[in-house]
């Protein structure tokens, strides 16, 4: 590893672990109500906005309530985005000379779908098919809706576990509204300044038209790219203003607006386990499963330099090692500005969280590195994760091993103080198992019918199942990223990966709100001597190995008929 790698990764790291501490404690006072500097801004505002909706802040919300109102919240946005972009053409900034690809009914729908569930699963080109108007009404406030959204539904189960003998978790249209006003927007607003200071437009000028010196004519599109790049890294969407996202200079100009974007993708899912751990007035328990998130990241990252400046084995005459006069590794699909570095710590943070924002194309990677990025996303965001999404995947994730450790030594177990009982059981189970059953068999679906198979218009075999296998777990991330391959702009893969992203979103949240309201309603049990503490090094251990067994245990046969068997056949 080069000097230029290791530094770029360890400032990575460092920066962020430094911001855990700070960002969860102003998100703990910003959720409980309790006064930060923005108040005088944003108090007003919120007010307004509660006396003009009839919501009553005082009122608070059982589970059911509370996951009823983020669903209705959800389908709402769904509907409006789709009608946003069915009728894009009777909005300003509409360029339709310059768009090549129909906004079909599926498509819409599909896209519509995406972005309402922060997965802005992408089965079309953003310059050759959005308006500029389309993707600032449309694409960006739900950006910022379903951003905040998730991170309600975060807090809301944080408090579930934190309250004892309540009934409620909380009021979901005031989470979602001071998750707006007092992290998002005011995120955003600087984010999207440096991102300008940097070079990146943000205007309503007409597409550029640029003749070279061969005759060649090129289209260069411009538009309000800094305020749709940002929040799609804050809020953890994802989405490219342009179709090579990350890749292009417009979205994505030097290799600090590069760490500076990726880094943001973390930033708010990370600190929200120091907010669980305020919350619970168990601090140690917060860090531990930060720790816990880190070791793994850490982990898949160094496994994925390792693949990529390997390079691929059949091109044997490729220097593998970087020198003063070429970088090295595999450097197929990647931008120089960014080098293997640059792009493998991007595929690392995006893979590990519900943010598809690549710099790079993931169908290039070398088999064995789009394997890690695979098994990234069949972790199912529990490493950071999404905003909100990936803090109740974690604990969600870690009750299944105190579970485990309760029956060997024969007693009831019991996560934070409370019983985990056959009510929180089924919750567990219904959250464990959505991800393997919606993954695989939407899987086998594709690759045993002609529909499927179809959308395989470059690459067949190993790589061809690799392909559908890493757009399907994408999907069910609420992820977004895809193998460039795979052609999913047809009336099957646009409703089948909907169908993936409506059950990754609320198929999984329903269940976790409905195991924080039972914990809410628990009492703390006094703790005992055959308690298991779960803010220790050996549980700390036993919950990482539980992940990486889990996971292998469900989708092992997968991952060696696609990308490992694809390996194995370089040798033949």
């Amino acid at each position: 590893m080069s000097l230029y790698s290791a530094v770029q990764y360890l400032l990575f790291v460092v920066i962020l672990t430094l911001c855990v501490r700070p960002l969860g404690g102003y998100m703990d006072r910003v959720f409980s109500r309790r006064r930060t500097l923005l108040d005088p801004v944003w108090a007003p505002v919120e007010r307004g906005i509660y006396h003009l909706s009839g919501v009553d802040p005082a009122v608070e919300m059982s589970a059911r309530q509370y996951a009823t109102c983020f669903v209705i919240f959800g389908l709402v946005c769904t509907l409006a985005l789709y009608i946003i972009l069915r009728f894009r053409r009777f909005l300003p900034w509409f360029f339709p000379q310059y768009f090549t690809t129909p906004l079909t009914p599926d498509l819409s729908l599909n896209t519509a779908i995406s972005f309402s569930t922060t997965s802005t699963w992408q089965a079309y080109a953003g310059e050759s098919t959005m308006s500029y108007a389309s993707q600032m009404v449309g694409l960006c406030v739900q950006n910022f809706l379903a951003g905040a959204a998730g991170l309600a539904v975060g807090i809301a189960f944080i408090r579930g576990l934190a309250r004892e003998g309540f009934e409620t978790l909380g009021n979901f249209w005031v989470d979602l509204t001071r998750g707006l006003l007092w992290i998002l927007l005011p995120a955003s607003l600087l984010g999207a300044l440096f991102l300008v200071a940097q070079g990146v437009p943000t205007n309503f000028h007409h597409y550029a038209v640029a003749h070279a010196l061969e005759g060649a004519r090129q289209v260069i599109p411009q538009g309000p790219v800094a305020a749709l790049e940002i929040i799609k890294n804050l809020g953890t969407n994802g989405g490219g203003f342009f179709n090579a996202n990350g890749a292009h200079p417009y979205e994505n100009p030097t290799p600090l607006t590069n760490f500076v974007e990726i880094l943001s993708i973390v930033l708010l899912p990370a600190a929200l386990t120091n907010t669980f751990g305020r919350m619970l007035h168990h601090r140690r328990q917060g860090w531990l499963f930060y720790w816990v998130m880190l070791a793994l990241f850490v982990g898949g990252l160094g496994a994925l330099h390792v693949m990529e400046q390997r390079a691929n084995p059949l091109l044997h005459g490729v220097a593998a090692q970087r020198t003063s006069l070429q970088p090295g590794g595999n450097m197929e699909g990647k931008e120089t500005r960014f080098g293997v570095a640059g792009s493998v710590l991007t595929g690392a943070v995006t893979s590990n969280g519900a943010t598809g924002s690549t710099n790079a194309q993931d169908d290039s990677l070398t088999s064995l590195g789009g394997m890690i990025l695979l098994v990234n996303l069949f972790l199912g965001e529990i490493i950071f994760g999404g905003l909100g999404t990936g803090l109740f995947g974690m604990v969600m994730t870690a009750a299944i091993p105190v579970f485990l450790a309760g029956l060997m030594i024969g007693r009831t177990p019991e996560f934070l103080g409370k019983k985990i009982g056959p009510a929180e059981n089924k919750m567990i189970m219904l959250y464990a198992l959505a991800g393997p059953v919606t993954i695989l068999v939407l899987t086998a679906v594709a690759v045993a019918s002609k529909a499927g198979l179809a959308g395989l218009t470059t690459n067949g075999g190993p790589h061809g199942l690799t392909e559908i296998l890493f757009g399907y777990a994408s999907c069910f991330g609420n992820n977004g990223q895809s193998f460039g391959g795979l052609s999913a702009n047809t009336g099957f893969y646009n409703i089948t990966t909907a169908i993936a992203m409506m059950v990754g979103r609320f198929g999984l949240a329903i269940p976790a709100l409905a195991f924080a309201g039972l914990f809410a309603r628990q009492k703390i049990v006094p703790r005992s001597i055959g308690t298991l503490s779960t803010d220790s090094l050996s549980f700390a251990l036993l919950l990482t190995g539980y992940l990486v067994i889990g996971t292998a245990l469900s989708y092992l046969p997968a991952l060696t008929l696609g990308p490992a068997l694809e390996r194995l056949l370089f040798k033949i």
